[in-house]
């Protein structure tokens, strides 16, 4: 079975968002100077927090998810449980 990188199946904007939270979780951690894991956790939950809320000012001004099936790609194989139900 060949492997899929998650990315592929993003839009843009699903991806910026995602180097949205990453970034500015670097930035965070290199400007604190974090370290060990409560720190470090405190940064990514608040570079999540910065795109989470990019994400909900983009719907709110389209008027449309940013999060869609739009490139979804069936991964049902042998073996993989359905997610759902």
């Amino acid at each position: 079975m060949e492997r899929e990188n998650l990315r592929d199946h993003m839009t843009d904007i699903e991806l910026i968002l995602t180097m949205l939270g990453e970034a500015t979780t670097t930035k965070l951690h290199r400007d604190r100077d974090s370290k060990g894991f409560e720190p470090l956790k405190k940064d990514a939950q608040d570079g999540g927090a910065v795109a989470g809320s990019t994400r909900r000012d983009i719907e709110k001004r389209s008027g449309k998810p940013v999060v869609s099936g739009e490139n979804f790609k069936g991964l049902m194989g042998k073996g993989r449980k359905k997610l759902g139900k």
